[in-house]
């Protein structure tokens, strides 16, 4: 795993404006509340010659506890290269208020190489053999599975939906998105991926701390790069960012109680069919009733990134899915707005149509009963993630405004989306429009056509 931070400078045309580092702008910034001069006095006390020294002068000055500091160093990027798929996914459900991005499975095709060494993600040394194979057999049929579906793409173009009119660069891209979305819940959740998240220090710290907090070797060895390359912008404010007795609990409250679950039902390897509960929270204080109409909430928006009004952003939505497929949890998860949370217990497994190997039933007996014994294991501390496939359905919820809400369906069921995160959304946009019919004219529920 290597972890890397990128640091910002000013472009040209802003060559001339005052360049300062992330921790001397938190520092200028609180000084701020405490001064009635204006910036320009504020910097013109700093020795650009020692910003270290003029950062505690003003740290000790402002006497501020850290978080509130912390929040004011602008967005500090972090590359983590070689992390397991379900470190990124971990890093971005810690990580509420990130911005970022993942290696992609529709247009990188993988194989066994990408694979870590079992001893760097907590595989317990006896089922460690047992663990690589059963996953490079998960790759065999991933490979094999999308050489049948790009011959039927080819040999069948009708079943890839390519829009009339397209040259042949498109053609060929939705060609292998069809492919590449189909086979790719058999990749294993321990593939080797990378992640980029920017946040401010603030956030950084939290994640690091609930990252640290987790019983992983992996988990420990990334908090510890990100903590060595966030020293170098933010080595003041970074010293907040080791685990307390709280977010230990937590994290180990989680993985137990996942293990647990996993122990009284087993590992169920058959497609768990579809459901969707959302709630709505729409009651306002008598004192502060809503003053707009939903259709005036909505006026003069024309797509998904347009404002609407507080009608539609003060309404809190609850959605809950009972069977996610790790491979759109990856994406979903990276929704920044409310809190998303699920328990990575295994519910089922889902494969889409036209997906079938000669070795597949096979290999996930062979998978379930690996994922089985990593997770009875004592001294496994969660490794049992490690075992799971893209495919593995868990649970899954997300709750945030209905503002948001309306955007992630309309974005996840818009033109080019995936198939599978098309049907989840629209499944969640009816159980809206049962609660709230007056939304229907406004929300653009899309189809997802072409991939």
């Amino acid at each position: 795993m290597n972890i890397l931070g990128l640091g910002i400078r000013p472009p040209p045309q802003a060559a001339g404006n005052p360049a300062v580092t992330p921790e001397l702008l938190a520092s200028c910034c609180a000084r701020y509340s405490r001064s009635n001069k204006g910036i320009d006095a504020i910097l013109a006390s700093i020795d650009k010659s020692d910003p270290d020294r003029s950062v505690d002068s003003i740290f000790r000055f402002v006497d501020y506890g850290h978080a509130s500091i912390a929040g004011m160093t602008g967005g500090i990027a972090m590359v983590i290269d070689g992390c397991s798929m379900f470190l990124a996914y971990k890093l971005f459900e810690l990580a509420q208020l990130a911005d970022g991005q993942e290696s992609s499975t529709r247009y990188i095709k993988l194989d066994a190489s990408s694979l870590p060494d079992a001893r760097d993600v907590g595989i317990p040394e006896p089922l460690a053999e047992e663990w690589k194979a059963c996953l490079a057999l998960a790759f065999e049929i991933y490979r094999e599975s999308y050489a049948t579906l790009s011959r039927a793409a080819e040999e069948t173009p009708a079943i890839v939906r390519i829009p009339a009119g397209a040259d042949a660069k498109v053609a060929e891209r939705l060609r292998k998105n069809y492919a590449l979305d189909r086979c790719r819940y058999l990749i294993p959740f321990a593939t080797r991926t990378n992640a980029a998240l920017v946040m401010n220090a603030r956030a950084w710290g939290e994640t690091v701390k609930q990252l640290d907090s987790l019983p992983l070797p992996e988990a420990h060895a990334c908090a510890q790069g990100l903590r060595r390359e966030l020293a170098k912008f933010v080595p003041r404010l970074i010293r907040h960012s080791d685990p307390d007795e709280a977010s230990i609990f937590q994290a180990k409250f989680a993985v137990d109680a996942a293990i647990g679950r996993i122990r009284r039902a087993g590992v169920p390897s058959v497609h768990l069919a579809d459901e969707c509960a959302l709630g709505v929270e729409n009651g306002f204080p008598w004192f502060f009733p809503s003053n707009q109409a939903i259709g005036d909430a909505f006026a003069g928006k024309s797509g998904r990134y347009n404002a609407v009004g507080p009608a539609v952003r003060r309404v809190m939505v609850r959605a809950s899915w009972n069977n996610m497929a790790i491979a759109e949890l990856r994406d979903l998860n990276r929704h920044r707005t409310g809190f998303r949370q699920s328990p990575l217990v295994p519910v089922g497994f889902y494969l889409p149509p036209g997906v079938a190997h000669e070795k597949l039933a096979a290999f996930l007996s062979a998978q379930r009963s690996l994922v089985a014994k990593l997770a009875a294991r004592e001294t496994g501390g969660g490794a049992y993630v490690y075992g799971l496939l893209l495919g593995t359905q868990v649970e899954f919820e997300h709750s945030t405004h209905l503002d948001k809400f309306i955007y992630e369906i309309e974005l996840r069921t818009g033109l080019g989306a995936h198939f599978r995160y098309a049907e989840h959304l629209t499944a969640a946009y009816r159980e809206l429009v049962k609660r709230l019919p007056e939304l229907i004219p406004y929300v653009n529920i899309g189809t997802a056509e072409p991939e």
